[in-house]
């Protein structure tokens, strides 16, 4: 029955992406914020099929600790769900993803849309150069920038080294870090053929100010935050 409801949710889910991605597109004419609140409105129909279909909803815990100014987002990627529910936080955001989304017919189009900072994860230093100088620029416009700091999704209870580029980042236009624990990966992990139903917690931190700091102990603040929120919600 599960894998029948994911089929279901998927099939209705890119039909919306097929009628958003214009709407997507044409809001983008009128600026970035335009497109973001079109995108919003995608989220919000996905999150709403994926509610009534499979049964998955979620809560938030710690809203009031998002600045009102532009920062830099650290959140953990186990599931695609993360990525619908960040849209609805941040009135104006953009993501640091790898540029193969982009080349997705109807949804990396959309994507593009919203200016995100795409990169060759094969680049090295470059990729680094490229995340501050592209991400300052969207700071300076008043543009959030989500990073998903291990690189791809990890399944729950795994994590690996965080790159460095986000805090580099954060330090050079002076700005905080805004970490996100979920749980989503227990509901809908990678590669999985079913979605559970139930209530994914996503907790936000307090903001991080990582100014004068080295960046290595930055990212070992946040990723051990991060990863003992989950084990509480874990268990």
């Amino acid at each position: 029955m599960k894998i029948i409801r994911l089929y279901t949710f998927m099939a209705l889910g890119w039909v919306a992406v097929a009628i958003f991605t214009p709407i997507i597109i044409l809001a983008s004419l009128a600026g970035h914020r335009a497109a973001c609140d079109a995108m919003r409105l995608w989220s919000h129909s996905t999150l709403w099929l994926m509610r009534t279909i499979c049964g998955l909803d979620f809560r938030l815990v710690g809203v009031e600790n998002i600045p009102a100014e532009p920062c830099v987002v650290f959140m953990k990627h186990s599931s695609v769900y993360e990525t619908l529910v960040q849209q609805i936080l941040f009135p104006s955001q953009c993501w640091v993803l790898k540029r193969e989304l982009m080349w997705l017919p109807f949804f990396g189009w959309a994507v593009a849309a919203l200016k995100p900072i795409a990169i060759d994860r094969r680049g090295g230093s470059k990729v680094v150069k490229q995340v501050i100088k592209q991400g300052i620029k969207r700071l300076t416009a008043g543009i959030t920038i989500i990073i998903f700091p291990e690189g791809t999704r990890m399944p729950i209870g795994e994590t690996r080294r965080y790159g460095v580029s986000g805090t580099l980042l954060a330090q050079e236009a002076q700005v905080k870090i805004l970490p996100i624990a979920h749980d989503a990966g227990l509901f809908w992990p990678k590669k999985s053929y079913g979605i559970e139903p139930g209530v994914a917690t996503f907790v936000i931190g307090k903001p991080i100010d990582p100014s004068e700091r080295k960046p290595r102990e930055v990212n070992e603040e946040i990723q051990t935050w991060i990863q003992n929120e989950m084990h509480k919600l874990d268990a």
